[in-house]
């Protein structure tokens, strides 16, 4: 609904969309300038109406979510201070923007977690925008034996996992954040 009254502020509109997996569910949008014979496909009433029924036109859906983000981030930052104090370390994997913005939400900064890890080497001896946290190559891992390791990309945790499963080797466990903050 959102695009869709955007592209009509610059007189264009939807014909078709497309469902992706990509990042736990995105939207392929095809538009055309508004006079344009196309006729649209069925599947954008489709998309529409699943909106409509998800309540994402209503602000009480909105108000939940905020609730739901605010739980995220406090579960995150009190386990990351109760770690902390504890003398425990946590470490991350994941330079991605959805970890990115959990971890600028959350105020979260490298006293708190010291290091991300990332296999895009791209990224590796640069530092997350915003929290200003060094991103490492995964072999970090390996050398500073991480109590905890943070998966960012939750939506991945399996696959994570499988990759750096080395970690038992010295009782390291991973945990994630998002529904809720928990050791896996």
């Amino acid at each position: 609904y959102t695009v869709s009254r955007i592209l009509e502020t610059f007189d264009l509109r939807i014909i078709d969309v497309d469902e992706l997996p990509t990042h736990g569910g995105s939207l392929r949008v095809y538009a055309c300038h508004a006079r344009d014979p196309r006729t649209v496909d069925k599947r954008v009433a489709e998309i529409l109406n699943a909106e409509e029924r998800a309540g994402l036109r209503r602000l009480d859906s909105y108000q939940a979510f905020q609730k739901r983000a605010d739980t995220v981030k406090d579960g995150l930052v009190r386990f990351l201070i109760e770690h902390k104090r504890a003398g425990r370390t946590v470490a991350a994997y994941g330079a991605a923007a959805k970890g990115n913005t959990l971890l600028n939400y959350g105020g979260i900064k490298p006293d708190l977690l010291p290091f991300v890890c990332d296999a895009a080497v791209s990224k590796q001896g640069k530092f997350l925008p915003g929290s200003h946290i060094p991103i490492l190559p995964p072999s970090a891992i390996r050398e500073h034996k991480p109590e905890f390791l943070l998966i960012l990309p939750w939506n991945i945790a399996d696959e994570v996992m499988q990759q750096h499963d080395y970690i038992n080797e010295w009782g390291g466990r991973f945990v994630v954040a998002v529904p809720e903050t928990r050791v896996l």
